[in-house]
C-alpha cells in the first residue's frame, strides 16, 4: 500500500475502547493544510482542517486546548520573502476564530509560525508583525533544522544547512525571541542533537521546546538500524536534558522517516503496540527531562499516516498507567499550557 489515503477509512480500521475518557489534555502540536482539491483515489482525509481536526480531537479523549505548529500553509504570494510565513499566522488566527463558534469542542490557543533566523537581528521586524496579526495567539517559532547528507532523506522545507543550529546569524535571530518572550520549536534529525545542545548551552534564557524525540531516522542509510542509533539517542538526548531551557515533546515517532512502516501495512497500529515498540524512548525522556518539562503531542496529522487519534493518546495513557495523578497532570495538560502561556 503506497498511500494510505488511497483506502478509504484505512485509518478507522483499529478502533479502541477510551481509556481514561474525562482526563483532560492540552495536544500541544498539530498542522493544518488544505491539500489538493481533487487528486486521483485520494479522499478528503488527505485535507486537515478546523472539521478534520475535531474529528480527532472529539473521537473520545477529552481535548480541551491545542498548539498549531508551522508547516508552511498559507504564505503571502506578494511582498517581501522575510514577511511571507505572516500569511500562516493569519491563516490560522482565522481558524481559531471559526472554532469559538463551538466552545465544547477543542480550541487553538496557540499558535507557533515561522521566521527566518539567518536574518540575524533583522528577524525581530517579522517576529513583531506576526504577534499583531495572531491577535494574541502567537507564541513563538520553528526553524526547522533537519538535514542529512543522503538524498533519501528529505531535509527541511526551510532549507537548512548543514549545521544551522550553531551559524551566528541564526542564533541572533534567536536572540530576538528571548527579547519578545517567544519561544522556539524544534525539527532536527537525531545526529542533530549535540548542536542543538550547544546552542541552548550558548542561548541560555531561549526557551526550547524539542520536538518528536529529536528525529530519530530510520530510512536511507539509516534503514533497519534503530537498535543502534537507539544508544547513541540515549546519550545525546540526556546531555541535552541537562539544559534547563529545553523542554520535550513526546510524539511524532511514527512518522515514515523513522523507519517502522507502519504506514505500508493492512492495518494501523494498535496502542499496544506503539508502546511495545516505541516505550523506550518514552520512558528515558521522561526520566531525564522530567515530568514538568514533557508534554505529550499528537503530530497530526502527520502520524495519521500510522496511527489514529484516539489510539495514539490511549498509547499514551497506557506508558502512564503507573503514574500518578500530577505525574500526569504536567504531561497530558500543565506543561504545555505553561510552557506555550495558553
Amino acid at each position: 500500500m503506497s498511500n494510505i489515503h488511497e483506502i478509504e477509512g484505512w485509518i478507522d480500521r483499529v478502533q479502541e475502547e477510551i481509556i481514561d475518557p474525562e482526563r483532560e489534555i492540552i495536544d500541544p502540536h498539530h498542522h493544518l493544510w488544505h491539500g489538493p482539491e481533487d487528486p486521483p483515489g485520494i479522499k478528503d482525509t488527505y485535507r486537515y482542517l478546523l472539521e478534520d481536526l475535531w474529528r480527532d480531537t472529539s473521537s473520545g479523549h477529552n481535548i480541551k486546548k491545542t498548539v498549531y505548529i508551522d508547516c508552511g500553509q498559507e504564505y503571502y504570494q506578494e511582498g517581501p520573502d522575510a514577511f511571507k510565513p505572516v500569511g500562516e499566522t493569519e491563516f490560522v488566527v482565522g481558524i481559531a476564530k471559526e472554532a469559538k463558534k463551538d466552545l465544547s469542542k477543542a480550541q487553538i490557543e496557540g499558535i507557533i509560525g515561522h521566521v527566518d533566523m539567518m536574518l540575524g537581528d533583522s528577524a525581530k521586524e517579522v517576529l513583531e508583525v506576526h504577534i499583531e496579526k495572531g491577535e494574541g495567539l502567537f507564541r513563538g517559532i520553528r526553524h526547522s533544522g533537519g538535514w542529512d547528507a543522503d538524498e533519501r532523506v528529505k531535509n527541511a522545507h526551510s532549507e537548512p544547512t548543514e549545521s544551522i543550529y550553531l551559524e551566528d546569524a541564526f542564533q541572533r535571530g534567536l536572540e530576538q525571541l528571548v527579547k519578545l518572550d517567544l519561544v522556539f520549536d524544534t525539527w532536527h534529525y537525531h545526529n542533530q542533537i549535540k548542536d542543538l545542545t550547544i546552542l541552548a548551552s550558548e542561548l541560555p534564557d531561549l526557551r526550547i521546546v524539542h520536538d518528536h524525540f529529536g528525529g530519530p531516522l530510520g530510512i536511507g542509510p539509516y534503514e533497519g538500524k534503530q537498535e543502534a542509533i537507539f544508544g547513541q539517542w540515549k546519550e545525546d538526548t540526556a546531555r541535552l536534558a541537562e539544559c534547563p531551557n529545553v523542554y520535550a515533546k513526546l510524539g511524532g515517532l511514527a512518522m515514515p522517516v523513522n523507519g517502522w512502516k507502519w504506514h505500508k501495512r493492512d492495518l494501523p497500529v494498535s496502542s499496544d503496540e506503539l508502546v511495545s515498540t516505541h516505550e523506550e524512548y518514552y520512558k528515558h525522556t521522561i526520566e531525564i527531562f522530567g515530568v514538568d518539562r514533557c508534554m505529550f503531542e499528537s503530530n497530526f496529522p502527520v502520524d495519521k499516516q500510522s496511527i489514529s487519534y484516539h489510539v495514539l493518546w490511549n498509547a499514551f495513557k497506557k506508558m502512564t498507567k503507573s503514574f500518578n495523578e500530577d505525574e500526569k497532570e504536567s504531561l497530558f495538560y500543565r506543561t504545555a499550557k505553561e510552557f506555550y502561556s495558553l
